[in-house]
Parts: structure tokens; C-alpha cells; sequence
């Protein structure tokens, strides 16, 4: 047994992220450690970094030094995508131990058995093109919601991501292989499970395996009442995948589609793998088979060469279709990137007024769907956190919904109609029949 007995972790990012940090937190806990709080004075504390936020090195000197205040003496070791994409800055963090690359964060403990307190950090990174394998990830801790990782990696090189260099090549396990994590939580007290990965819809990678395949063998599972669909690529979303969502019985009306720029200019230099007619294609289709859908967007704004007509026509293209809320990213200068050294950059001031003006934009769609959703009837599946008395949902179709704080209503899927919104923009609801 390790002398060590207690862990922590912090996660930084993604989805994908949470489900790693998960999984490694169950191969901890299997070696006899204690999972704790930050707070709880453990012997490790392992931070998941992530590189897509531009104040990455900031945010881990500052959870370093937090670390160190509750336990001068613990461990501290750095994994993630920003530990693979930058070890020897990382390692110069002071008070971390040691900075684990995209090969060998899932190999930590035989790490830990060797570690010592040492003067400077130890550094276990290799070249990302040397990473190939697939580890499949599920998070577990939060009763209701699972974030099941069914791919990795990504082969597209976007000019503004750092991604391919953090992660590596596009990659999965076989649907089978997928199917076996998946009927892991299905045993578990998990209502909803969200498919989470860099590029999901390139599962398979053009084999004999594909997404489609996958999500039909998924909709049969017992026990998972829920199936999300996160981030999928606009040029990966086929009809076949939406008209089978518009079908099955427990993928839900939810879509959440990068666009990044309304300008087809902007989308060639991004390198993207589309155009925008496509993407007022893909939202039209949902729309078709699912009025009900909600879908979210991804959005960039200040890339090199956005000028203020290029940004005009971001807005009104995102104006023009029927999604429901944004998430806006303000381009930042990412090194080992082609957008980095491309003519046209924008003041940081005119990103960041970019920025509000689109955050306004979400708000206006976000409000317009859920006033379109008023009188509709859904299930809501409730969460376990209690917020100053209040509990809170979402509708398959994701609008978020608020009552009293009942414990009762924990992890229970239950009938409602959305009455009105509230002044915080959160739907309230009134009660049917409990569904058991």
C-alpha cells in the first residue's frame, strides 16, 4: 500500500476532461487511496490542466498555490492538454512535483510510486505523434449526469486550435469495446449520459465503424434514460444521424454545432470543413423533424482578417437561423498555430467588445426559445444541487427549469409544463404525476 493515503483533483475544461479525471479517480480509489476534497488536506493533489482558455498558466500557478496552502508537503501533479502542449513551462511552476503528458496521465500511479519531494519537477512527455492508444473514460459522482468518452484526438487542424497537438490523431474504441463502458453506468444511479470526445462525430474515422452505428447500439441500452449529444462537427451531422435522433427513443432534441464564423471568407482561413450554407442546412433539417430541438453554437470572435463586415455578417447569419443560445470564445494567440501568424489582427479591446455584443445576442435567442417552449409539456430530469433553496432541471430539450428545493425530486424524471420565465431567465414549472 502506497504510504500516500489521500488524493485531490481539479479539472480544468471540458467534458472530456471530467470524464478522464473521473476515471483516473477510480484507479486511485481501486490502489487504496481516499478520494477527498481540495480542501481536505490530501497527500497528491492532481490538477487536469486545459490550453483552450488564454490564461491557462495563470489559472495553475493560482490552483498550485491554493494546493500548497492547504498541504505545504503534498505532491502536485500536472496532466492535461496544456501539460502536454507546454511541460517545461508548467514545470517551472513552483511547488509542482511532476507534469505528465497526453501518454502518460492514465499511467499516474505507477508515477506516484516513484515519486519524491525533489527540488525541480519531473517531466514524463513524449512527442504527441507517439500517442495512439484509446482509454475509455466515464465520470461518476454526480447521481444524475455521466459524461462517457467515446473518442479522442482530432485530424482536422483548424488554424486557431491547439487541440491535435495537445490530444493527437482521431481515435476511439470499437463500438463493442464502447457498449461495455456504457452498460457500466447503465448499473449505476445515472439517469442521463452526455457522448463527449474532441471530434465525435469522426468516431470511427472512415472504418467499418461509424457514429450513427454507435448511437443506435447506445438507444437500446437499459437503465440510461438519457442521450446527449455534445459538440458534433456541422459537416459530420448528417441527416441519417438527425433523422434518427428525431426517432429513437432516448436521444434527446439537443444539438450543440460549432460555427465560429457566419463568413465563408472567415471559415476558409479558419479551415473549416464547411461553408455556411451547409450549416443553415443542418439547422433547417433539425428544425424540420424536431420544432422542439434546442441547439447551441460555438462562436469565435476577433480572428485575424474579422473586420467589422466580416463580423456584421457572424451576427446577422446567427440572426437569420433558428438556434438557441451561443457560446462565445474571444480569439487569442495560440503558439504553434497558423492563425498566429496571419495578417489582419484585431485590437484586443474591439475582440472584447465583439465578445458582449454576441453574449447579448445569446441572451435575445436564449429567451426567444424558451418563451417558444411556454405552455409545452416535457420531462424534467432534476439535479442533486440545492442552490439557496431551489432546485433546478432541464427538459430533454435543455431549458432549465427551478422549483422549491424538494429532496424528494433528486434524480427523478418528472412531468411538467413550462409556465413562465423568471426574471433570472429559468422557466418555472407546474407539476404533474412523478414518474417512477
Amino acid at each position: 500500500m502506497n504510504q500516500y493515503k489521500k488524493v485531490a483533483f481539479y479539472t480544468l475544461g471540458c467534458k472530456l476532461n471530467f470524464s478522464e479525471t473521473s476515471t483516473i479517480a477510480r484507479n486511485f480509489e481501486n490502489q487504496g487511496f481516499a478520494k477527498v476534497d481540495f480542501n481536505e488536506t490530501p497527500d497528491i493533489f492532481v490538477i487536469n490542466t486545459c490550453s483552450v482558455t488564454d490564461n491557462a498558466d495563470k489559472k495553475c500557478r493560482s490552483i498550485v498555490r491554493k494546493a500548497l496552502k492547504i498541504n505545504p508537503n503534498a505532491f502536485v501533479v500536472m496532466i492535461g492538454c496544456y501539460a502536454q502542449l507546454k511541460p517545461q513551462e508548467i514545470s517551472s511552476i513552483p511547488g509542482v512535483d511532476l507534469v505528465l503528458g497526453a501518454n502518460e496521465k492514465f499511467n499516474i500511479l505507477d508515477h506516484i510510486d516513484k515519486l519524491e519531494k525533489e527540488e525541480k519537477a519531473r517531466v514524463e512527455s513524449n512527442n504527441i505523434k507517439e500517442t495512439k492508444d484509446f482509454i475509455p473514460s466515464y465520470s461518476l459522482g454526480d447521481r444524475t449526469r455521466s459524461f462517457l468518452k467515446i473518442q479522442d484526438g482530432c485530424d482536422y487542424f483548424c488554424t486557431f486550435c491547439t487541440i491535435p497537438l495537445a490530444r493527437g490523431n482521431s481515435r476511439n474504441a470499437s463500438i463493442e469495446e464502447t457498449l461495455i463502458e456504457a452498460h457500466k453506468i447503465a448499473e449505476t444511479d445515472v439517469r442521463e449520459v452526455v457522448l463527449t470526445g474532441v471530434n465525435i462525430g469522426d468516431f470511427g474515422q472512415g472504418g467499418d465503424e461509424n457514429f450513427l452505428q454507435l448511437i443506435k447500439k447506445l438507444d437500446k441500452i437499459k437503465g440510461i434514460d438519457r442521450w446527449r449529444i455534445s459538440s458534433i462537427e456541422p459537416n459530420l451531422l448528417t441527416d441519417e444521424i438527425i433523422e434518427f435522433v428525431s426517432t429513437s427513443n432516448h436521444f434527446v432534441p439537443h444539438f450543440h454545432i460549432p460555427l465560429q464564423s457566419g463568413s465563408d471568407d472567415l471559415l476558409q482561413a479558419m479551415r473549416r470543413k464547411y461553408l455556411t450554407n451547409l450549416y443553415r442546412n443542418r439547422v433547417a433539417k433539425i428544425k424540420q423533424l424536431m420544432p422542439n430541438a434546442c441547439i447551441g453554437v460555438d462562436v469565435i470572435v476577433g480572428f485575424p482578417g474579422e473586420t467589422e463586415e466580416e463580423f456584421l455578417k457572424t451576427v446577422n447569419f446567427i440572426k437569420d437561423i433558428d438556434v438557441s443560445y451561443l457560446h462565445v470564445f474571444t480569439y487569442s494567440e495560440r503558439a504553434n498555430t497558423t492563425a498566429r501568424k496571419m495578417a489582419g489582427a484585431i485590437p484586443v479591446d474591439v475582440r472584447r467588445e465583439r465578445s458582449r455584443q454576441l453574449q447579448i445576442l445569446s441572451e435575445k435567442k436564449k429567451r426567444a426559445f424558451y418563451e417558444s417552449q411556454l405552455g409545452n409539456n416535457f420531462n424534467v430530469l432534476f439535479e442533486a444541487e440545492e442552490n439557496e433553496g431551489t432546485i433546478f432541471g432541464f427538459t430533454d430539450n435543455y431549458v432549465k427549469v427551478k422549483l422549491p428545493y424538494d429532496k424528494t425530486l433528486v434524480n427523478q424524471i418528472v412531468p411538467v409544463s413550462l409556465s413562465e420565465i423568471d426574471r433570472d431567465g429559468v422557466v418555472k414549472i407546474n407539476m404533474k404525476e412523478k414518474v417512477v
